[in-house]
């Protein structure tokens, strides 16, 4: 990102944030002089300077949002770059390229591999992933009814 996004993201957020100072300030101000306490017209500033701040600034608003979004991809650009850096691998400058160029049939899974290693070496593959049935213990084999069951001899 270059330095003159972020002078801008700078520097629209911080006139952002002190243009919603100065309208909860207006606001409480006109409440003051209509002889509210001080408190009470502070709270009510905050309150309706809220919702009245995103009406009036919202092109100001917009430049935050989109200023932020653009920081926000950067940072989550560069994460990822040192990610596959650390893992050795090379870092395409598009990613959404290197999705597209990838097919299925180019990776391979841990179980087409393990499939693969099993057949080479004459043993039986597993036909299914599924977990073996757990063997009956003395827990599973009592006469006490599950939750939600009712009692046999009641």
């Amino acid at each position: 990102m270059s330095d003159r996004r972020s002078d801008t993201l700078v520097r629209d957020l911080t006139l952002y944030v002190l243009v919603r100072f100065a309208l909860v300030a207006v606001i409480a101000g006109i409440l003051v002089i209509f002889q509210v306490p001080l408190l009470v017209a502070l709270i009510i500033g905050l309150v309706g300077g809220l919702p009245l701040g995103l009406l009036l600034f919202r092109s100001l608003n917009a430049r935050v949002t989109a200023g932020l979004a653009a920081r926000n991809e950067h940072r989550a650009r560069e994460r990822a770059r040192l990610r596959a850096e650390l893992r050795g691998e090379p870092f395409p400058e598009d990613p959404v390229t290197r999705e597209d160029t990838e097919t299925r049939e180019d990776t391979e899974t841990r179980e087409d591999v393990e499939t693969r290693e099993d057949t080479e070496t004459g043993e039986d593959a597993p036909e299914s992933p599924e977990k073996p049935e757990p063997e009956a213990t003395p827990e599973s084999t009592d006469d006490r009814p599950g939750p939600g069951e009712r009692p046999e001899g009641r």
